[in-house]
């Protein structure tokens, strides 16, 4: 008897476990769009429209190249799926299956979904793990079982060792594991930054497009210039126009912001990765070979690789340790609603305006805007972590649960309290200062520190911490700044309050001092 073999919407790839050892001759594939994935938060346009044409083209290539026996449900087709439990309902009335072979997905609420598809449909569930992930959830369970404190670093130097990137013997090459303090450098606007990579829709993503916007007209996003790879070979073209263009600088600007330039030299390929077009070896051996080539300098490569290997592993291994009460924590017990702006940009604040702008039109901002200008605005305002965390899932391309939870709840918020970081991401606006040329162009002043005229980070910044003393006054890596707000006068203490208690009353109410002017 077949087997049902599913291939979810971030699996794409050829060598997914699920597609391991398949009958050709007998076995059916199944992929399906579902109402429910589009909506259980409101994804951008740009998103759902990117996921669903790789996907159909990945359908294609399984049809054509694999001669696959692939049942493929469309969100257009006359009678749409709105789960995936009904997917596999309406699959199992038409055919006879020995069992469902399924690799184990990348967020908790659809595992929680399958393992109950064994019960309901009285039928073997075989659900396998994800082996395109290069630390697996065992391995990364038994590396942090001892441990009081996780920390990245750690963490990354075995997966170098593990994979033999970038070592010499058994020694990291260049005598460091990490650059980081190399790749901090402020925006050079007099660089000609190259373009990102642009794939011209074809007659399938037209399609979709067309299909995104009819059924989620009220979701952010535009679906102009729809530019993503939707395919593995356009990927690959993708990861090496970014070798081949951007990854030199990659390293000395990955922090850098600069107005109207949303791409910078970072590489785009993460929805790529997260979704399967891209595994995440062959873009750290592309990065590696590169430096072995003496095409990108070391600081560069060994910053890329990190992200990948070190990082995303990292945060994947956080995630699944601890769900699902990860998704409820909230460490400064923060309440206040997101504001409007995160949809609309309309805000005085130029960083903030820019940052989701870029997020409107592109379904991407690179991670400094993320962490430093959408983040660290969200943890110095008090903004209920699950909004925020809807936010981020809902807007960003390479959003899935898994990687973008333990960012914002873990990195951004300190909502964890600092079980994944050992201190709270937060600055004042000197930050954003130094490394964009935001501020520029900014109705605040970023060199005023307190009323009406000043950048609302610089007062906000001191207000977080003086409000949030009794959880952080024993962290030693913000003690210093404890010190240095006891210093002040009683004046300026008082300043900052209030400057806070008024930006934070008219964010609540939408006021005009918090709005643009346009």
């Amino acid at each position: 008897m077949p087997s049902l073999r599913i291939v979810l919407g971030d699996q794409l790839s050829t060598e997914i476990s699920s597609l391991k050892d398949i009958d050709q001759d007998h076995d059916i594939v199944l992929m399906c769009e579902v109402y429910s994935e589009a909506t259980y938060v409101k994804h951008h346009k740009k998103k759902i429209a990117f996921l669903f044409s790789a996907m159909r083209h990945f359908a294609s290539e399984l049809r054509g190249n694999r001669k696959y026996h692939v049942e493929y449900f469309k969100l257009d087709d006359p009678e749409p799926l709105t789960t995936f439990t009904e997917a596999i309902e309406r699959a199992l009335r038409v055919a006879n299956f020995d069992k469902i072979i399924v690799t184990s997905p990348g967020e908790y609420r659809v595992l929680s979904e399958i393992t109950h598809w064994q019960e309901k449909f009285n039928i073997q569930v075989d659900i396998r793990e994800d082996t395109r992930f290069l630390c697996d959830k065992s391995e990364f369970k038994k590396w942090s079982a001892d441990r009081k404190n996780l920390r990245m670093e750690y963490f990354y130097r075995e997966m170098r060792k593990k994979y033999s990137i970038l070592m010499d013997g058994d020694q990291p090459v260049g005598g460091k594991w990490n650059f980081d303090t190399e790749n901090r450098k402020p925006p050079n606007t007099n660089f000609e930054i190259p373009e990102t990579f642009l794939s011209r829709p074809d007659e399938l993503t037209l399609n979709v497009i067309k299909l995104v916007e009819k059924k989620f007209p009220d979701h952010m996003g535009d679906l102009t210039h729809f530019h993503f790879a939707v395919t593995a070979e356009q990927a690959k073209s993708a990861l090496k126009q970014f070798i081949a263009e951007r990854l030199k600088y990659f390293g000395d600007f990955q922090d850098a912001m600069i107005q109207e330039e949303p791409w910078m030299y970072h590489s785009h390929i993460g929805l790529y990765l997260n979704c399967g077009l891209l595994s995440p070896l062959e873009c750290v051996q592309a990065a590696e070979q590169s430096y072995h080539d003496g095409d990108a300098p070391l600081n560069a490569v060994e910053g890329f690789i990190r992200q990948i290997l070190g990082w995303r592993e990292f945060v994947r291994g956080i995630y699944w340790n601890e769900m699902p009460n990860y998704a409820s924590l909230n460490f400064f017990e923060a309440s206040r609603d997101l504001p409007s702006f995160y949809w609309d940009a309309d805000t005085k604040m130029n960083c903030l305006h820019q940052s989701v702008k870029e997020t409107a039109q592109n379904a991407y901002a690179h991670h400094i805007q993320r962490l430093m200008v959408l983040g660290n605005f969200a943890l110095l305002s008090g903004i209920s972590p699950p909004q925020v965390n809807a936010w981020f899932l809902s807007v960003y391309a390479d959003a899935f649960e898994w990687v973008e939870l333990p960012n914002v709840s873990g990195m951004a918020l300190f909502a964890d309290g600092g079980y994944l970081a050992s201190k709270p991401y937060a600055s004042g606006g000197s930050y954003i200062n130094k490394m964009s040329n935001y501020c520029k162009s900014c109705s605040y002043k970023i060199n005023k520190k307190n009323g009406p005229d000043a950048c609302p980070f610089n007062y906000l910044y001191w207000d977080f911490l003086e409000r949030n003393r009794g959880k952080l006054g024993n962290n030693h890596r913000v003690g210093m700044m404890y010190k240095v707000y006891d210093r002040m006068s009683e004046e300026k203490k008082l300043a900052i309050s209030k400057d806070s208690n008024q930006f934070l009353s008219d964010l609540e109410s939408n006021k005009g001092s918090v709005k643009s002017l346009s």
